[in-house]
């Protein structure tokens, strides 16, 4: 099993909606609603169907068979 690639974000959290965005696991907000939605999405090992989910750094988000961790370079 490969290491899961890490995202980096700005700030110390971003919305799940956003972070889907950012790594371009989605194509706009409009889908990243729907397929959070539709339970397609999960933090953590969890399905998570809250667009508003505040992720933190070391969250792992997975979608569509890919995943990705949340990650920041902020001290």
């Amino acid at each position: 099993m490969s290491e899961v690639e890490e995202v980096f974000i700005r700030d110390e959290s971003i919305r799940l909606g956003q972070f889907l965005k950012l790594a371009n696991m989605v194509e706009n907000g409009v889908h990243a609603r729907e397929v959070i939605q539709d339970g397609l999405v999960q933090v953590n090992g969890e399905i998570e169907e809250a667009r508003g989910k505040q992720l933190h750094p070391g969250d792992e988000v997975t979608f569509d068979g890919v995943s990705l961790k949340v990650a920041t370079d902020a001290v």
